[in-house]
């Protein structure tokens, strides 16, 4: 399993609650770019849209950059921000929506990796740290690496 992008902030500024593994949408160049490492995942997130067609709710990765594999043979109309629909089974959208109802729980993606040469996105219902639980988990590293110190282990 090989990591292509990584959201290290998440795991500071939220509180993972839950786990997802969910498939894109993407086309040919997307998926040659994101082999490369090209992706980011900062500021991104995972929404609930509603389609029209069907009136339900589905899952849409937003904020997420991919650049053009080859930017000067892309499609003239290629937007490397555009929101990308994720695949989920029906109880497991159910679930998301149940949950992102309550306040204060949001939708965000973790990291992107190649599962069976599939490309996946781990995404997680988190709650928003405060900024005294922040200095809380320096404070904890701190002390970590100082008793690692101490007894000679780094």
């Amino acid at each position: 399993m090989k990591i292509f992008a990584e959201n290290r902030k998440a795991k500071f500024n939220y509180n993972i609650l839950e786990k997802f593994e969910a498939g894109m949408v993407l086309n040919g160049q997307e998926v040659k770019s994101i082999r490369l490492g090209r992706m980011t995942l900062d500021a991104s997130y995972v929404t609930l849209k509603t389609s029209t067609k069907s009136g339900t709710p589905e899952p849409y990765l937003i904020g997420a950059t991919i650049p053009a594999y080859q930017p000067k043979n892309a499609p003239a109309n290629y937007n490397p921000g555009q929101s990308r629909k994720l695949l989920l089974s029906k109880s497991e959208i159910k679930h998301l929506i149940g949950k992102t109802n309550k306040t204060g729980l949001t939708l965000i993606p973790l990291r992107v990796y190649s599962n069976n040469a599939k490309i996946k996105l781990e995404f997680g219902i988190a709650r928003g740290k405060k900024k005294y639980d922040k200095r809380e988990d320096i404070k904890k590293r701190e002390q970590e690496r100082e008793i690692a110190r101490k007894f000679g282990k780094i």
